[in-house]
């Protein structure tokens, strides 16, 4: 499976079952899109801010659904696998995604698989075990947790950064030399992780070294 990020702004989700692993589905997809779930009960779970609608469809049900809500992905997460089938064979017909929760290794076209995520925005980092191994992906997702720390203020540091390069060094190698020195520099990570209000002037630093400058100089 190739890993891809989709934007599902806007964008209806189904979730076909209302246990815990239908809960878990739809409070992820829940923060960016309109999520709908079908079950006959609830419980206490937390479905984050989902349409709940209480029902227990059969396969021919679970198709109109389907055809009902015009989804942009269909999860099947029921332990009835006619419904769960029935619910990915609606979706393929409408060109929908599919996410089996249901099955773990080979897949058919159209599916996919929710990965583990580890997120500080913009930055967001996947670990997946092809549904063979949620386990393994949580327990891989806990380790690269302490090394991601500061990335998504990195990101929006070294964007700023090549924006105000390309306006004064002409040279393009030394413009993406100047940015991997500050993405590759203790200092600025350690400015960023702790929160150093002069971080910016520690990356302009590392630049101006990686350039041939002073310290203190402004390349940019």
């Amino acid at each position: 499976m190739i890993p891809l990020l989709h934007d599902f702004s806007g964008a209806t989700v189904l979730v076909v079952g209302g246990g815990s692993v239908g809960a878990r589905k739809a409070r992820r997809f829940a923060r960016e899109a309109d999520v709908i779930v079908l079950g006959p009960e609830f419980g206490d779970r937390a479905f984050g801010d989902s349409e709940l609608v209480r029902a227990a469809p059969d396969p021919d049900e679970t198709r109109e659904w389907v055809e009902r809500t015009e989804p942009a992905l269909v999860v099947a997460a029921t332990d009835d696998e006619a419904v769960n089938e029935a619910a990915a064979e609606a979706a393929r017909d409408r060109g929908a995604l599919v996410n089996r929760a249901d099955r773990s290794g080979s897949r058919d076209a159209g599916s996919v698989v929710v990965p583990a995520t580890v997120r500080d925005d913009p930055v967001v980092a996947a670990v997946a075990t092809g549904g063979t191994s949620p386990a393994l992906s949580r327990q891989l997702r806990k380790e690269i947790e302490s090394d991601l720390e500061g990335a998504g203020a990195m990101a929006e540091l070294t964007g700023k950064l090549r924006a105000e390069l390309k306006a004064d060094v002409d040279d393009p190698d030394e413009r993406r030399a100047a940015i991997r020195a500050v993405v590759q520099s203790s200092r600025v990570w350690k400015a960023l992780r702790t929160g150093d209000t002069n971080d910016r002037q520690v990356a302009r630093d590392v630049i101006n070294e990686e350039l041939g400058g002073e310290p203190g100089e402004t390349p940019c």
